[in-house]
């Protein structure tokens, strides 16, 4: 009779499944597209995933010591966490840089909101979109690959040109280091559904949308039904199937109900629409699924079903103050709202007065540093020549400069006397530093 018993709340039955179990399995799922980057940008690509790793493990372990919490580095969290920020960066990224993210993402996001489980948006995506805000030229300074232009190929189409979807296919073009490869994706994305890691509803259910949406924005804005070769663009690039089982399915930050799910991943499919057809931006991904992160405590509100035998309106018979979530949830999307149309409204006023005054700027500096020239035209084959320097300059040993224009410098009659063009360094404190040249025929500066 004076023996303990242990009772405990069901269910009884033990998981082998864990923590360290699945994210050692997201870990080996992100390779293939780690390894597919390495091939297409270098040893670069591979110091920024190893500096990035480093340096969230590295984070996450000081940390934990100076606070006296237990350390976790290995559970592999702080391992994914790199590694899916290292994914959403171009290889040209200095290292300070990467390393900077990742302490952002484990020390801010993660561990000061109280560790793995508590964070309320996907550390990895923050720390990405800081860098981004942060530090946008390096951010979009794409290496060349191939002599390919360095510029992705949903800019390249959102500026009216035409892809190639079998290089988009297989990765042969320009972006951060693990968006590029559909077949790496989709090998990483089958080796979580085999081992049951994540399943179909959340990453199927946000592309299926986000194409929905597409289609339907288009209709609206005037631009006509969209073309197979348009969607498959949308879907191949811009990070879209990274985002979505790697990404959108994180345990910690989306919902637990399957209609919740099915919620959560639709609103993302329609951010990432609207940023994409509407927005300036090309891309959206990460954008898009940090905000619904935000509203994953609003749907599961409405999706997790209230415990048997328990009354919806049992607090308030308490004697709880009733609350709003509704009606703060419509106020807050309102105001979201009427902000966002003012400000695309402002956009649109000032867009074209600031291209003519970048455009007089530029017109200004070619006249000052080739006063002999009358006026000044456009280059045959200009977009050959860019690519070319894009590649010959780095070669150069010129890792942080490029030339972004070039434009002939005539005479009264028309005749080309020299060049005039625009070189960027990135290397800036402040940003980038740009200067015009002005060389003559006789190649003298």
């Amino acid at each position: 009779m004076n023996e303990m018993y242990n009772v405990s709340v069901s269910p009884h039955l033990r998981s082998e499944t864990g923590t360290n179990s699945i994210m050692r399995d997201v870990a080996i799922a992100l390779l293939p597209a780690c390894l597919f980057g390495i091939y297409n940008f270098g040893y670069q690509a591979l110091l920024v995933i190893l500096v990035s790793v480093a340096a969230a493990m590295l984070t996450e372990f000081v940390y934990e010591k100076l606070v006296r919490r237990p350390v976790t580095i290995g559970d592999w969290s702080a391992v994914v966490t790199g590694m899916i920020l290292a994914v959403n960066l171009p290889a040209t990224l200095p290292l300070w840089m990467v390393a900077l993210g990742s302490v952002f993402a484990i020390l801010v996001v993660k561990q000061l909101f109280g560790g793995l489980g508590q964070n309320f948006m996907n550390p990895a995506l923050v720390g990405r979109c800081f860098l981004l805000i942060s530090f946008g030229s390096q951010m979009t300074a794409f290496p060349v690959v191939d002599g390919i232009s360095a510029a992705t190929p949903l800019t390249a189409m959102k500026a009216g040109e035409s892809v190639d979807l079998l290089q988009m296919f297989i990765g042969n073009y320009s972006g951060c280091i693990g968006e590029t490869s559909v077949i790496a994706i989709l090998v990483g994305a089958a080796y979580l559904l085999i081992k049951k890691v994540i399943s179909i509803r959340i990453p199927g259910t946000y592309i299926l949308s986000t194409m929905v949406f597409i289609i339907l924005l288009n209709l609206v804005n005037g631009s006509g039904m969209p073309t197979g070769s348009y969607l498959l663009a949308h879907l191949f690039g811009g990070g879209l199937l990274i985002g979505a089982f790697f990404m959108a399915t994180d345990y910690v930050t989306s919902p637990i109900t399957p209609v919740g799910q099915i919620i959560y991943a639709v609103l993302i499919g329609f951010l990432t629409a609207m940023f994409r057809v509407v927005g300036k931006s090309a891309e959206g991904v990460s954008y898009a699924i940090i905000i619904s992160n935000m509203a994953v405590p609003l749907i599961e509100r409405f999706t997790v079903p209230a415990p048997f035998g328990r009354k919806k309106r049992q607090r308030r018979r308490q004697g709880m103050k009733k609350e709003r979530p509704v009606g703060n949830a419509l106020i807050l999307c309102a105001i979201t709202l009427v902000a966002g149309l003012l400000l695309s409204f402002v956009n649109e006023l000032t867009t074209g007065p600031i291209e003519q005054a970048q455009l007089a700027a530029k017109a200004e500096a070619y006249v000052s540093v080739y006063p002999d020239a009358a006026s000044f035209g456009a280059v045959d084959g200009a977009d050959e020549l860019l690519a070319s320097a894009a590649t010959e300059i780095p070669a150069a040993g010129y890792t942080t400069g490029s030339v972004t224009d070039v434009m002939t410098a005539l005479d009264g009659s028309g005749n080309v006397i020299g060049y005039v063009l625009s070189a960027v360094s990135k290397g800036g404190y402040g940003g980038d530093i740009t200067i015009a040249l002005g060389v003559d025929l006789n190649g003298t500066v």
